[in-house]
């Protein structure tokens, strides 16, 4: 596994990956330069293990909510795609079906209407109740363990060095001593993935939950009966504070049925529609009105047609027209 990382073809091919979109970026132009000397400067750290991880640049998105992003040096964002391409199969066939974020064929829509399946057939065809229990973890990224992320690495992969240089990546950024990972590093869209496969595996093989769905930190189990999810969420914080050193957001963990409209991705979910989220639809009108492109509009309406916004669509178009009417003037 290790020599198929630091392989050249690896290395090139991650190189044609990690640049996608990227081509016109500084840092990427000036490592392009002398790009064979470069990759070929990384394949021998590599090879003699003398390899070190560089420093970050930290900067601040608003995702809708303020984010701060770390972005590691070019030399190493081309690693962490080289990692990924030999790690994500080999861990991808580990991960139950139900978890969707970061995954080939996966994503948030079908996460959405995996939902609605098990809506249908917990509530069988709505004619018995659905209650869901929704959970998020606080601050996630920031409070992943770095000593149990690398245990549990060491406990699926075989061979030292590959051992080696993914806990030099996961030891290249802290949050506090010993915990985080950095939210720019694709590397960590895995690691996470890895990390909470320990709750997925716990939630399908101890409590036996048949209805699950995880996507990143958020996840949803759905049961006709409130006191055994309610029993649920105990061994869940349990796990998840013992296991993984992790806590469950008081403010975002409730019960409710879905006839009471449940929020999960963005969408509040009831029992034949979903509707898109307040804060985003109010979010997308004022992106319009400020930035009315034809680009823009498209994505908006992509997004739409997994619920019932027919009245927002409308305002949408109207919003867009009148903009671009001014615009032209």
């Amino acid at each position: 596994m290790f020599k198929s990382i630091y392989s050249l073809e690896n290395l090139l091919q991650a190189w044609e990956e990690f640049l996608c979109g990227k081509r016109n970026k500084k840092d990427v132009q000036i490592f392009s330069v002398r790009l064979f000397d470069s990759i070929y400067s990384l394949y021998k750290d590599l090879i003699y293990k003398t390899y070190e991880h560089g420093e970050y640049v930290a900067f601040k998105i608003n995702d809708p909510k303020p984010r701060q992003i770390h972005k590691a040096p070019v030399r190493d964002r081309l690693l962490h795609h080289a990692v990924y391409r030999i790690l994500y199969p080999f861990f991808d066939k580990k991960f139950i079906a139900d978890s969707y974020s970061c995954r080939n064929d996966k994503g948030s829509h079908r996460a959405l209407y995996r939902f609605e399946r098990f809506v249908r057939v917990v509530s069988k065809n709505n004619t018995k109740q659905c209650w869901i229990l929704k959970c998020d973890i606080r601050k996630f990224f920031a409070t992943i363990d770095h000593s149990i992320l690398i245990r549990i690495l060491r406990e699926n992969i075989d061979g030292a060095d590959v051992k080696w240089l993914c806990e030099k990546i996961i030891r290249s950024f802290e949050n506090a001593p010993g915990k985080g990972l950095p939210l720019g590093n694709l590397t960590s869209q895995l690691f996470a993935n890895i990390y909470l496969n320990e709750l997925d595996q716990f939630v399908k093989h101890t409590l036996k939950v048949k209805y699950y769905i995880r996507y990143a930190d958020d996840f949803v189990i759905f049961s006709g009966d409130k006191r055994y999810l309610e029993e649920t969420l105990i061994r869940l914080d349990t796990f998840l504070g013992d296991t993984l050193s992790l806590k469950l957001h008081e403010d975002k963990v409730y019960i409710k049925s879905i006839g009471s409209g449940v929020d999960f991705l963005g969408w509040v979910h009831f029992p034949n529609h979903r509707v898109l989220r307040t804060a985003t639809r109010r979010r997308m009108l004022k992106h319009l009105r400020e930035c009315p492109t034809e680009k823009i509009m498209n994505s908006y309406y992509g997004l739409l047609l997994h619920g019932n916004t027919r009245k927002l669509q409308s305002e949408l178009k109207e919003i867009y027209q009148i903009t671009e009417y001014v615009e032209n003037r």
